[in-house]
């Protein structure tokens, strides 16, 4: 876990780097993908990204590396500003670090993090893959911001929890090895006394 500043930062930009980059394949693939190739004719997604111009972002088409570019500043300065600051905070109502595993407090801190990232991102994709072409309606941005929430929430989930933070945390021990100071060991839970025989 990071233990200054400096340390929150990079952890922030690792996780970020990983994230967008998955979010990204995940929303043009899976999310925008048949649209994209039912518009074109193609039968790829990166041919018909292509044919188009690029991703439509605020109705203009720019390239998919703009759009990871563009995503994650959005995605960096949202998690600095707000997903750790507050994930860890809801973590420490339900838990207290010094008293609980630290493998259970890093879980309550990642499901706070999907819990406010992933509905703050979504909202913002909403606005950025809007199709301005059709005109603005304030209902159809709130039904596009949920019908996005039901998939990028579980797909959020489940990535974060079981691959990416593992990941990042692996690479991240292994930047700050020489920092780390030893983990207590494990508590342990006392053996009984064996039960004496009655007659």
């Amino acid at each position: 876990m990071p233990k200054n500043q400096g340390q929150r930062l990079l952890f922030a930009l690792l996780t970020v780097l990983v994230t967008v980059h998955a979010y990204v394949f995940f929303s043009l693939y899976v999310v925008h993908g048949d649209l994209f190739r039912s518009l074109t004719g193609e039968t790829g997604v990166l041919a018909a990204i292509r044919k188009l111009g690029g991703v439509p972002v605020f109705g203009r088409p720019i390239p998919i590396w703009g759009v990871v570019l563009l995503e994650f500043i959005l995605a960096y300065t949202l998690e600095i500003l707000l997903g750790s600051p507050l994930s860890f905070r809801l973590a420490r109502r339900l838990f207290d670090p010094a008293r609980v595993h630290p493998v259970l407090f890093e879980t309550a801190i990642i499901c706070a993090t999907v819990g406010i990232m992933c509905p703050a991102m979504s909202f913002l994709a909403s606005f950025l893959y809007y199709d301005y072409a059709a005109g603005f309606s304030l209902s159809t941005l709130l039904a596009e911001w949920l019908k996005l929430l039901c998939y990028n929430f579980p797909f959020a989930f489940f990535t974060q929890l079981f691959f990416i933070q593992p990941f990042v945390r692996s690479v991240f021990r292994l930047l700050f090895a020489r920092d780390r100071a030893p983990r207590p060991a494990d508590r342990q839970v006392p053996a009984c006394a064996p039960e004496q025989e009655t007659l």
